[in-house]
């Protein structure tokens, strides 16, 4: 019986050596999709040139996944270990297993407010000029996991609707592949409006001070001349910076060490992680995005 106990200790110490092995070795880092990925990888490469040294790791990697479930895939199955994602993924998340990761920091935005805003967008030409011209229109979402492009829409849209639920208001609904297609795709008319997401500090005409339409407008994809806004959402918590829950406390305090200090001591890497400008991080943990597990769990479940 002694000799069975040692031999399970043994294993279970090989095995704890085994994962801190696999911590020290290698870095994951998961990148929602929604956006161009050569852009995405262009916007995440001082991460693999900076963190090596920071962690002691041989190697950082970057996973840039088609879509947000590629991501949350990727960390309720422990082959990530850092992402950023938005409230609505961070629940799908939690709803399914609440402790695969940990929720350990949030951008701040340059007003100090930590939230942003559900954006809903036209073409100007459009003739729309309010929420409600969407009647009998073409509506388009980001991506089903979008806090912004999809959750706070469905739930907060019927209260400006006059009571009535977006399907029943609009002629039809889909989803255009991520926030930056989604846009592009109401330039081109496949959508008579979309939601997309913003800041709200700042102006519009600049596409805000952060957001996916800042981001697309200091890429040069988008001319905000071509876009009319229709409706901005209730503030929105801001995503969470998610670590992998297994991960030696070691490193996840080496890493949050890092991200804390990155807006002063690399502000252009900050700034292309973020897509635009804030003011930096803060801590949160889980109680920071209840709300926004509650409304998906009671909206469109796990």
């Amino acid at each position: 019986m002694l000799k069975k106990t040692l031999l399970a200790t043994a294993a279970l110490v090989a095995l704890a050596g085994n994962v801190m092995a696999e911590d020290l070795k290698e870095f994951r880092i998961g990148i929602l999709g929604g956006e161009n990925e050569a852009d995405r990888l262009r916007n995440f490469q001082c991460m693999t040139e900076k963190l090596p040294s920071v962690l002691g790791v041989e190697k950082v990697s970057l996973f840039p996944a088609a879509d947000y479930d590629g991501v949350i895939q990727g960390l309720l199955g422990g082959t990530l270990d850092y992402a950023e994602l938005g409230a609505s993924g961070y629940a799908k998340v939690y709803l399914e297993n609440p402790e695969a990761v940990e929720p350990i920091l949030t951008t701040v935005q340059t007003d100090g407010s930590m939230g942003y805003h559900s954006i809903m967008v036209a073409r100007k030409d459009s003739g729309m000029t309010k929420v409600t011209d969407i009647k009998g229109k073409k509506l388009g979402y980001a991506d089903p996991d979008s806090t912004s492009g999809y959750l706070i829409p469905v739930v907060t849209l019927p209260e400006a609707l006059g009571g009535t639920p977006v399907k029943e208001f609009v002629a039809e609904t889909g989803f255009g592949g991520g926030h930056e297609n989604l846009v592009l795709e109401v330039v081109k008319g496949t959508f008579d409006a979309g939601t997309t997401w913003g800041s709200g500090v700042g102006e519009f005409k600049d596409g805000y001070s952060s957001g996916n339409l800042r981001k697309m407008v200091d890429k040069g994809i988008l001319n905000m001349d071509d876009l009319v806004e229709l409706w901005q959402s209730p503030l929105i918590p801001n995503g969470p910076v998610v670590v992998r829950t297994s991960m030696n406390d070691d490193m996840k305090t080496k890493f949050k060490e890092f991200m804390m200090a990155l807006p002063e001591s690399d502000p252009a890497c900050f700034s292309a992680i973020q897509g635009g400008d804030f003011k930096g991080f803060a801590e949160v943990n889980v109680d920071f995005y209840k709300p926004i597990i509650d409304a998906r769990k009671a909206t469109i479940g796990g």
